[in-house]
């Protein structure tokens, strides 16, 4: 198949089937298809929508979104995780706003340098919102390529990724590239999935090279398997009747930036913390352990709560807050910090007649900071 054929068949198919209604797609600006893309690194579009939406509503352009606080960028980020995807959005619309008069910048390298933005991302922008000439090659499209020309090896191998490289920007078409680059997503994403792939109905099927094999699930060769590790912490949740107290992650390292519960490496070094403060350490109680998974580790969080009847405002210190339970506050909180704080919540009037409880709600605190 020609390179002409192929980006031809690409483009009949997406006509026909491709998706063209997807939020980014209306009024597809460079700021909004910038956060799209963000959005969408390691993360699938259904799960991507409500959150997009959400924080193009709250953020609507590249000026509002440098001028809010890093809090609440990571609060309309919660639950989505890689949070370090947030904090470089933020970094770079402050930068954009700084060095070029707030305008996204138009040529490939400037946006290539942004944080956060790789070649494949800074392609995108390009080609989807101003319909230059660049090729993408996120996951979806690796797929696709590997499995048409039948490249073997994992493709974070520098010689793959080169060659996947250079066949993308080969078949990219000098016209229609937005149409051509949304396509080859749409086709991963929905025909040539990871699992199932449905050959039947794609445009490629007679003359890809995997499929001719029976070994469409050979390719791409997955990533070679680590033995992923198993880290434990102890997290300490100070509650008062309708508050708990949390403290801010530091910006580097995993949750960075995030509102989190006092965490400890032992159990003796969230005793000696309680008792340097004169928190009564033996009236606390250990809750069930909340198993957290990242893309290199998994955690084990076991919980303590220790209910503070009177409030000993000495624990206060720079950087912490106490979260009020039922009230809705713009702060960034990891997922299972979320969900402990569903557990914490009181049960209202409304609970308690239908013999629920407080942590079935997703309401999210408001606090009072140090």
């Amino acid at each position: 198949m020609t390179q002409k054929s192929f980006s031809q068949r690409v483009l009949r198919w997406f006509d026909r089937h491709g998706r063209k209604h997807l939020p980014w797609q209306q009024q597809a600006t460079p700021y909004r298809v910038w956060v799209s893309e963000i959005m969408l690194q390691q993360t699938q579009v259904q799960t991507v929508i409500p959150y997009y939406e959400r924080f193009m509503q709250r953020f609507p352009d590249l000026p509002a979104l440098a001028d809010a606080p890093l809090d609440d960028v990571l609060h309309h980020w919660s639950g989505l995780g890689y949070y370090a995807r947030a904090r470089n959005l933020h970094l770079a619309a402050r930068q954009i706003c700084n060095q070029h008069q707030g305008v996204f910048p138009t040529d490939f390298e400037t946006i290539n340098r942004l944080p956060g933005i790789g070649r494949s991302t800074a392609g995108a922008i390009l080609s989807l919102a101003g319909g230059q000439r660049f090729a993408i090659l996120d996951g979806n499209v690796k797929r696709v390529l590997a499995r048409f020309y039948a490249i073997e090896g994992w493709p974070g191998n520098s010689a793959v990724l080169k060659e996947l490289w250079r066949l993308s920007e080969a078949l990219t078409p000098e016209h229609r590239v937005a149409a051509f680059n949304q396509a080859m997503m749409d086709l991963g994403a929905t025909l040539c999935t990871r699992g199932a792939p449905a050959c039947e109905r794609c445009p490629l099927a007679d003359e890809c090279r995997a499929r001719a094999l029976g070994s469409q699930r050979a390719f791409p060769s997955p990533k070679p398997r680590r033995t992923s590790p198993l880290r434990e912490t102890h997290m300490l949740m100070l509650v008062t009747a309708n508050e708990a107290y949390l403290q801010q992650r530091p910006a580097q390292g995993i949750w960075g930036g995030l509102w989190s519960f006092p965490q400890f490496d032992t159990h003796e070094a969230m005793i000696a913390w309680c008792d340097t403060r004169a928190l009564d350490s033996s009236a606390l109680e250990a809750q069930a352990v909340v198993r957290h998974t990242f893309s290199h580790f998994r955690l084990d969080i076991t919980p303590y709560r220790l209910e503070l009847k009177n409030p000993v405002f000495s624990v206060m210190e720079a950087g912490g807050l106490w979260y009020k339970l039922r009230s809705a506050e713009a702060v960034g909180l990891a997922a299972p910090v979320q969900r402990l704080l569903e557990r914490l919540q009181p049960p209202t009037e409304e609970d308690i007649r239908h013999g629920t409880n407080g942590e079935l709600r997703k309401t999210g605190p408001r606090s009072r900071r140090a």
